[in-house]
Parts: C-alpha cells; sequence; structure tokens
C-alpha cells in the first residue's frame, strides 16, 4: 500500500475520484432530464388534447351558430312574408273600396245628370230643350274646386298606395332580425 501513497498514486486515486464524481452528477443529471423529458411530453399530449377539444368545441359551436342562423332567417322571411301579404291584402281591398265609391259617386251624378234633362215624352205639347253642351260636362266634373272622378280616384289610389308603402316599410323595419333578442322576446 505504500506504492500507493506517493504522489503518482494520490493523483490517480484524485483522478479517480473526480471521474467518479462526474459520473455521478452525469447520472444524475440523465435522470433529471429524463424526468423533465417526461414531464414536458405530458404537457405537449395535455396540449394536443386540449387544442383538439378546443378544435372539437369550436366546430360545434359554429354548427349550432349556422343552424340559429338558418332558423332566424327562416323566422325573419316568415314574418316579413306575411307582412307582404297583408300588406297587398289591405292595398287591393282599399283599392276596391275606393274604386266602388268612384263608381258610386259616377252613378250618382250620372243619375242626377240623366234627371236634369228634358223629359221628351209625351207630356206636354213642346219638349223642353235639354241643356247646352257645355252644362253637361258638369256631370264628370266634381264640382268647384275639385278634380273630376278619374282623376280624383286617380289621386286615392296613388295615395292609397303611398300610405301602404309606408306601413309596409314601417312593418318591415320592425321585424327583428337579430336572433338573440327574437328567442328572449315574450310570445305575443
Amino acid at each position: 500500500m505504500l506504492r500507493f501513497l506517493h504522489w503518482q498514486g494520490i493523483a490517480g486515486i484524485g483522478v479517480a475520484l473526480v471521474l467518479l464524481i462526474m459520473l455521478t452528477v452525469q447520472k444524475l443529471e440523465a435522470v433529471r432530464w429524463q424526468k423533465e423529458s417526461t414531464r414536458f411530453e405530458t404537457l405537449y399530449r395535455d396540449a394536443q388534447a386540449a387544442f383538439a377539444v378546443t378544435v372539437s368545441n369550436a366546430r360545434t359551436a359554429a354548427d349550432a351558430a349556422r343552424a340559429a342562423d338558418r332558423a332566424n332567417a327562416t323566422r325573419v322571411a316568415a314574418e316579413q312574408r306575411v307582412i307582404n301579404e297583408r300588406t297587398a291584402y289591405d292595398f287591393e281591398a282599399r283599392l276596391a273600396a275606393a274604386r266602388a265609391d268612384a263608381a258610386n259617386i259616377s252613378l250618382g251624378r250620372l243619375h242626377l245628370h240623366t234627371q236634369g234633362t228634358a223629359d221628351p215624352g209625351p207630356r206636354g205639347n213642346s219638349p223642353v230643350p235639354g241643356l247646352p253642351a257645355p252644362a253637361e260636362k258638369s256631370a264628370e266634373s266634381s264640382g268647384q274646386d275639385r278634380l273630376p272622378v278619374s282623376d280624383a280616384l286617380t289621386a286615392t289610389e296613388q295615395a292609397i298606395q303611398l300610405d301602404e308603402l309606408i306601413k309596409w316599410v314601417r312593418a318591415q323595419a320592425a321585424v327583428d332580425t337579430n336572433a338573440a333578442t327574437a328567442r328572449s322576446r315574450p310570445a305575443d
């Protein structure tokens, strides 16, 4: 043993100890990095799983939003169709009433006109002469400061058309196109 106690032996033992310490440190580092690698692999797999869930949720939400948009578009189209039909019906009814009133007025004036003409019948010796031509035109006119019946009817039809158009625009503007508020709105 004394042979190892000289400077070369001590240096050899020192080098062996340093190598042993370095090997131990290297072994500990390998174990630590293996644990870190396992942890990073777990984190990576968790992140990939979370990403897959996020993508799946996004697709599900997009599909649900598309379905809600289709349902909302169908609801809005139905409401607008009802408004269009109601407006067209009201418009036609008001026009028919205005035309009937105009026809009644024309018939009433025609009736007044025929009553105002002379009766050429056999009651008297000489028939009373008829009204002069300018006076006959008064049956066409509505009277002083009024339109003739045909023009009055045209004006009335246009006024009805404009009135119904205004009602239609207001009704269409009142249709709620937002699906979220339409669902939360109480039923009528």
